[in-house]
């Protein structure tokens, strides 16, 4: 297959692109930057046809992943860049796919678990789910995020495309052991003897390992039954205080200390991020997953942190070899 993936340079992109890469498909990337990769990349702005297009001609199947890091303070500036950086590009992908001769099969476009509320009293499935906004004592900033995750979706799904199949991704924390990883951040969190409860620690988190994160996504290019929007996220989301007790177990650190709210409020000024990525319940589940009869390998969270932490053990040990057993690593990794 040709695989297009349109901001495919972070973290997930790079999950995605390194496994179908490897499983020997032409994986393309449409990037604003030029970089070095085993596979293509091809530069594009994301807001202005071009020559890039040639490279949807005849795909299989679009990714889109664009869009501006969340983790970040949300002045009125970065607010801005969030919600362009995900609504143009959509805008963008659909005027591009609508003027093909040969479209892409199916198109799967990011969205987040985010949209769905604070939820503590019952799980979040795709039919039963109840949306997130202006939610009675949720911070401003919560709000936000919400009404950015619903402006995308309402983007993407504004006009069908008559050969092309459509799916939003609702995707959970997806956890890779790369370096930078989300899962690399919690894991020197709990090394240095911090990784305790985050706030109450009664809050939920919704979560995927990598490797059923491109297996969830496989299975939604070849179910030609599946449209709309998919939760991508494990069947067992977990409190937040267990969720960290896993994890320190996972490492062997038998101690955490806790973070309390105000804590982590002025943590997140200092690192000009938002508390809302730690602090938000997100208890989402994926009903539409389970009933189409995917398995997932990893379905708990302390099994997916043992295998997470022996992957970055390996990636570790393959850096330190040097740049070819690095370049190895990126091949051998592959989920």
């Amino acid at each position: 297959m040709r695989i297009v993936i349109p901001g495919g340079r972070g973290q997930v992109g790079t999950v995605l692109a390194r496994h179908f890469h490897a499983q020997g498909h032409e994986v393309i990337v449409l990037s604003r930057r030029r970089y070095a990769t085993p596979w293509k990349a091809v530069l594009w702005d994301g807001e202005t046809l071009g020559p890039w297009t040639r490279a949807l001609e005849g795909s299989d199947v679009c990714i889109n992943l664009t869009g501006r890091s969340v983790d970040c303070r949300y002045t009125r500036r970065n607010r801005r860049a969030i919600r362009d950086s995900r609504i143009l590009p959509t805008r963008l992908l659909q005027d591009a796919i609508e003027l093909l001769t040969n479209p892409p099969r199916v198109w799967l476009n990011a969205s987040t678990a985010t949209i769905y509320r604070h939820a503590l009293d019952r799980p979040m499935d795709e039919l039963t789910g109840e949306l997130g906004g202006n939610e009675p004592g949720a911070p401003e900033t919560w709000n936000f995020s919400v009404q950015v995750a619903k402006a995308w979706e309402a983007e993407f799904f504004r006009s069908p495309l008559p050969a092309t199949r459509k799916v939003a991704l609702r995707s959970a924390i997806t956890f890779n052991a790369d370096p930078g990883s989300v899962f690399d951040v919690l894991s020197r969190l709990v090394r240095f003897g911090l990784g305790g409860a985050q706030g109450s620690g009664r809050q939920f988190v919704s979560w995927i390992h990598e490797a059923d994160f491109v297996r969830a996504v496989e299975w939604l290019i070849a179910k030609e039954s599946f449209h709309g929007v998919v939760n991508l996220a494990s069947p067992n989301p977990l409190r937040n205080r267990e969720f960290m007790r896993a994890l320190r177990q996972a490492w062997g650190v038998r101690f955490g200390l806790p973070a309390p709210a105000w804590a982590i409020g002025a943590a997140s000024l200092f690192m000009r991020t938002e508390s809302e990525l730690v602090l938000k319940s997100r208890r989402v589940v994926p009903g539409l997953l389970a009933e189409s009869g995917f398995e997932f390998l990893f379905s708990e969270w302390p099994e997916a942190a043992r295998d997470l932490v022996k992957r970055s053990g390996v990636l570790a040990a393959l850096r330190e070899e040097g740049p070819l057993s690095s370049r190895n690593a990126v091949k051998g990794s592959a989920v």
